[in-house]
């Protein structure tokens, strides 16, 4: 009976975990490596704008 429980459990925070949560768990980690990487001189803002914009298309995905 637990085991079920637990099942069912975990397939409702599954299915929570759908939509822009999922996809802020992706990008969020990804937008602070390009602000971290921004600071470097020359080739910062232009890593920084490409993996700002890889970001935004995963946000725009249709999970």
């Amino acid at each position: 009976m637990k085991k079920t429980a637990l099942l069912l459990i975990l397939f409702v925070a599954g299915l929570n975990l759908t939509g822009c949560v999922l996809t802020k768990l992706v990008t969020v980690p990804m937008r602070v490596t390009g602000a971290v990487i921004s600071v470097l001189p020359v080739v910062g803002n232009p890593m920084d704008e490409t993996i700002d914009t890889a970001a935004d298309v995963v946000d725009e995905l249709p999970i």
